[in-house]
Parts: C-alpha cells; structure tokens; sequence
C-alpha cells in the first residue's frame, strides 16, 4: 500500500470543540504511528458561517495541541475542480437535476413513514419529461441536484466498527448540490480524498450513512476508496451532548490551565478499554493507539474529570516537558510541582521563595518565638519538624492555631506547598525577616 495519509478536515464555522478535537487528534496519532502524513483540509465552503477568526483560532488550538500538519488545502479554492467532476458525472447519468421544493420533499417524506416505509426519495426526477422541466423552470423553480447510488450491497470493515453493511435500497440519493449551487458536504470531500491520496478516513459515526454512499462516489470518480473508522461520539455525564459540551473548546480549557498533553491523553483513552493515564509526548501516546480497543458505546465527556485528571498530570510532569516554561530549577520544580493546579502556579512559589515578600502577621507572640527558635545554617528536610515541634511545645499551641501564623509569616499566603517544602527553599535569611514582620 501507499504511505498512509490522513486529514483533519474542519469547517471554520466556529472555535474548535472538543469533539472535533479528538477526531484531529486520533487522525494525528495514527499517522505517527503508521509514519504517515497528517493533512490540514480546510472546509470552508459555507461562506455565511466561515470566519478568519475561526480558522486562526482553530490553526492556534492544533499548534498547541502539538498536532501540526504537512500540507494543507482549503475547498474555497477548488470550486472548478468540483464543477469538471460534476459535469461528467451528469454526463455519465450519476448526478440528475430535480425541481421539487423543499415543502414537496417533506409531504413526501412524512407520507412514506404513514405507509411504514423508509423516508427515502422516489427518484420521480428521474421521470421528467423536457415539458416538465420547462414548466418547472418557467415557474422559477432552480434544480438541486442528487447522487444516483447504484443497487446493490455496500460493505466496508470498519477499524472500530467492524463489517458495516448497507443496502442501497434502503438509502436516499443525496443531495450533492442545493439549489443556489452550492456543494454539501459529501462530492467535494470525496473529491479532495482522491485528488490528496488519503488513505484512511477516521472521523464520528454521526458520518456512517454518509460513508455508504460516498463509497460509491470514490467508485463513480475512477478514486481509490480509503479505509474507514468511524469513532463513537461523544456525550456528556447526563448521556446526551450538552450545550456546555458542544461548546467547551480547547481555547477555554487551554485559559483555565489545562495542560495540552492532560487533553491528547484524557481524549486518546476515553471510551477505550484501557486506563487513562498520563502521556508526556504525543509520539509515545501515537504508539499505543489501537482501534480494537476503542469501545462502541458513546464515552461520556466531563469536563470536571479532565480537569481533576489535569491536576495529576502535573503533579507528576517531569521537569523536561515544562523547562522552557518555568523559570525554576528542576530541584525547585520537583519539590512544588505536586501541590500546584496549574503549570503556571510555580511562579507564585518561586517568587514567595526568591523574591519578596511582605509578610502577614497575624499572631505576633507566636512568629516572635517562632523566630527565636529558628535554627541557624541551611535548612533540609528535618528541619521543619524538628522547628515546628519545638515551636509547639513552648507555645501549647497545635493544628490552625499553630500553622496557619506561620504560614502567613512565611509566605504570606493562606495556603500553598507543604510548608516543610518551602522553608529550606525560603532558607534562614528570609524565613527570618519574615517572622519578625520585614519585607525579605
């Protein structure tokens, strides 16, 4: 076979969500796997509903994701190479006009389920006469165009689903182009499949039916026909696609401190048989994509979990994936790293310890003491406890009444890191001043 090759084929009709997200990603990590090629196909072809802003948003997202593209196409420009294959498809009796109206279509549709039958079109299009179309056309009426799909079994094994069958009986004509001229979805992404050599098309099962019949397209236009996998969609906890659901995107998550490699690992594992686990490159997450683990139930999405998911993702990052982003040693970021909740809260921590720092005192007698007890030298590890225990025995004091003074004192803040943590990384000096109220 060829060398594998994939794309991720958006519409800029508003910011990338996370549904649409894991489709990117699971195309990403199978051409890394497959050491393929990953495509950017840009669907641009609604022209009321695509914006710049979109698009720049939806580049900026899979650049942070990590999942960037080898080569890139946009369907806004290839709008003559749509129109040579429709007009030979026409030609060839695969592509025929029809005139009904939209209100037509639904009498038909809702009088076939009456009878118990399938909604599908009737192909009475295929009846007109040259007086029939005359007349339509002097109404005013413009023709929308449909797919004639050939009789007969279409099957594919699906890399998720397994064999997948349709009868065509059983399946309307599509439409291919409205009647202002305009494509839907279906001829131009075949098109653009065959014309880029994709290989394999992985995308959500809401797209099953539409692949039956784009098999026959593949055929009709003389194209290799790619193989599919269509992945469960997702839902929310409630088991349906919320509002919220639908919306959350990765520009949200990405401002809240969600890290990109806790999204790329959460969404690889999610609905699979395997645990949901960390992933520190996206190169070592591609390796482990298997299809077959990939259930067929729809997984339910909670944002609460990723979020809970994120915060153990960093507690365990190592210093190497967040150097180029913290201005800490791989010493300090060790020592902090598991009581923050975003990458970026190991500034604070880095400032209270470095930097200065106007205390809080809120129990004076005690950070007195506190002070006259504090140890000379450098500080490691015991060294809290030893102070600490000392510091409580003089004082009768213990728990909030005893800590949170000090804390204050030290750092303050009302809650942060272990405190036995930061007090070697404060050191002597500065834990000093600060308990006697001095900015250090």
């Amino acid at each position: 076979m060829a060398n594998i090759k994939v794309r991720f084929a958006p519409s800029p009709t508003g910011h990338m969500h996370i549904g649409n997200t894991r489709t990117a990603l699971f195309n990403w990590l199978w051409a890394k796997k497959m050491g393929g090629e990953f495509m950017l196909r840009v669907d641009d072809t609604d022209f009321a509903r695509s914006k710049k802003e979109y698009e720049d948003s939806m580049r900026e997202s899979l650049i942070w994701l990590g999942l960037v593209w080898s080569s890139e196409a946009r369907q806004s420009a290839r709008f003559e190479r749509y129109k040579e294959v429709t007009e030979k498809l026409i030609k060839e009796g695969r592509i025929y006009a029809c005139y009904e109206t939209p209100e037509e279509l639904e009498f038909k549709r809702k009088r076939a389920l009456s009878k118990g039958l399938p909604p599908i079109y009737d192909r009475q299009a295929l009846s007109y006469t040259k007086e029939d179309i005359a007349n339509f056309e002097k109404e005013g009426r413009k023709p929308h165009y449909r797919f004639k799909l050939n009789e007969g079994e279409i099957k594919w094994v699906d890399a998720v689903r397994g064999e997948v069958k349709y009868n065509a009986a059983n399946l309307s004509d599509p439409i291919i182009i409205r009647e202002d001229g305009s494509y839907l979805y279906h001829l131009p992404s075949v098109i653009d499949d065959s014309d880029f050599g994709i290989t394999h098309i992985l995308r959500g099962e809401d797209h099953v039916t539409n692949t039956a019949s784009q098999i026959q397209m593949f055929e009709a236009i003389g194209g290799f026909v790619p193989s599919f996998a269509h992945l469960p969609l997702l839902t929310g906890k409630e088991g349906k696609l919320s509002k919220r659901l639908g919306s959350l995107g990765v520009r949200e998550l990405r401002a809240e401190g969600v890290e990109n490699m806790a999204i790329c690992s959460y969404l690889a594992k999610l609905g699979t048989s395997e645990e949901i686990r960390s992933f520190y490159s996206l190169e070592e997450l591609a390796q482990t994509l298997d299809f077959s683990k990939i259930g067929h139930a729809q997984p339910k999405f909670d944002v609460e979990d990723l979020k809970h998911f994120n915060t153990k993702h960093i507690h365990s990052m190592p210093y190497d994936s967040v150097k180029d982003r913290v201005n800490a040693s791989k010493e300090f970021w060790d020592d902090v790293k598991a009581n923050l909740e975003k990458v970026e809260d190991v500034k604070v921590w880095n400032d209270i310890c470095n930097g200065e720092v106007m205390p809080k005192i809120e129990n004076k007698a005690l950070t007195d003491l506190a002070a006259s007890l504090l140890p000379d030298g450098t500080f490691n590890d015991e060294t809290f406890n030893a102070w600490i225990n000392e510091i409580k025995a003089k004082s009768g004091l213990k728990g909030k009444d005893l800590f949170h003074p000090i804390r204050l004192a030290l750092t303050g803040e009302a809650s942060g890191p272990e405190l036995k943590t930061l007090l070697p990384l404060i050191g002597h000096e500065k834990a000093l001043k600060r308990l006697k109220g001095e900015k250090a």
